[in-house]
């Protein structure tokens, strides 16, 4: 029961961020699910071996690699994903940092 909770709480989270940007667009609370899912796929596996790849950097940037990385996996789910758009790099650097807080938000009222 606690896996749906979170999947619906994602889908929240993914659609409240697509809500306040302008340059995001989500066709619905099925395609928000699943681009939140695809997020955290592509940030488990290839987010998670490119910030091996480049921890050298990441440690000088002070984490700022790893943000990048986030934004790159965002419209990486964007490419392959019909129902989930997004405008550019800078809608997906806008749309992470907005999806980062709304997960934090919803994270304090589990």
């Amino acid at each position: 029961m606690k896996f749906i909770i979170e999947i619906l709480l994602i889908g929240v989270a993914v659609s409240i961020a697509a809500f306040l940007i302008p340059g995001v667009q989500v066709s619905g609370f099925f395609s928000a699910i699943i681009a939140g899912i695809l997020i955290g796929v592509a940030n488990a596996t290839i987010g998670s071996i490119l910030r091996l790849l480049t921890f050298p950097i990441n440690l000088m940037t002070l984490g700022l690699m790893s943000f990048i990385i986030t934004v790159l996996m965002v419209l990486l789910v964007d490419h392959y994903m019909t129902g989930f758009n997004t405008s550019g790099f800078i809608a997906a650097l806008i749309f992470a940092l907005v999806l980062s807080v709304v997960k934090m938000i919803i994270g304090i009222f589990k």
